[in-house]
């Protein structure tokens, strides 16, 4: 195992760049994410993760790493190994063919909706691929990424005109991941919707983008009417996996309504 968090270059902390070696707990005190929804998605990962997972150089590991290995084995034994550890089922959806793994990250929803572009090097040479590019739709092979390949940093669009947000539901407002998160971007023109963006996060292997929400929402102010239409486009295609004991048709209507619902 070989640590990238002394590279310089892995450690950039700009607005409109971040390297990848920046922590979820300095990118959520950066002054000009505090109050945007990267910063938001960030600060969400650090309520719901292990401490260290914010502060890599602060917080010792709670047990010996031969312990959480073998407590791993003793739970893996007992139900046996999915698809994505040398098994042959997939505990999400046990009658399917394919991994099912549900994608639960808070950040990457975010990524996708405002658009943001992750540079790639390898031995092969340098690559920019879209955030919306840079998932795919399953659960082994869920990244576009090469094995070979680093990912050293996170471009982020200038501030023109545009606002995002993301709002996450689960169980608990701590130490919980997201069992639906939905990222939304929107660019004005005046007052106007020009552009918009929705993106599930939860309900898919992928951060799930879906262009009909954010069709519902351009071309006109925001409205009562028009906010009711994108929920509903989002509503459509939302289909959660029985990953956890919620059920699964109250979280699929949680997707025309999460604002409201807030962490549960």
């Amino acid at each position: 195992m070989i640590s990238l968090m002394g590279i310089p270059e892995l450690r950039t902390m700009e607005r409109e760049k971040v390297g990848t070696c920046v922590t979820l707990s300095a990118l959520s005190n950066i002054p000009s994410f505090q109050h945007s929804a990267v910063g938001t998605a960030a600060r969400l990962v650090l309520h719901a993760a292990a401490p260290q997972h914010g502060h890599p150089r602060r917080q010792p590991v709670s047990r010996h790493p031969l312990q959480l290995l073998q407590s791993e084995l003793r739970v893996r034994k007992s139900i046996d190994f999915c698809m994505k550890k040398d098994g042959h089922i997939c505990w999400v959806a046990p009658s399917s063919p394919r991994c099912w793994a549900v994608s639960s990250s808070d950040v990457a929803p975010v990524m996708v909706a405002i658009g943001a572009e992750y540079r790639l090097v390898g031995p092969h040479g340098e690559r920019v691929v879209p955030a919306g590019r840079f998932y795919q739709n399953d659960g082994i092979n869920y990244l576009t990424k090469q094995p070979d390949e680093i990912l050293v940093d996170v471009r982020l669009p200038a501030p023109n005109g545009w606002d995002a947000v993301y709002h996450k539901l689960r169980r608990r407002g701590a130490f919980d991941f997201p069992v639906l998160g939905v990222a939304a971007w929107v660019q004005w023109k005046g007052k106007n919707v020009v552009s918009a963006r929705i993106v599930l996060g939860g309900v898919a292997s992928y951060p799930q983008e879906v262009p009909e929400a954010g069709a519902a929402l351009q071309g006109a102010p925001l409205s009562d009417e028009s906010i009711a239409a994108a929920a509903e486009a989002a509503y459509r295609p939302s289909k959660p996996m029985d990953n956890t004991d919620f059920d699964l048709s109250w979280r699929k209507q949680m997707t025309r309504g999460l604002r409201e619902a807030g962490p549960r």
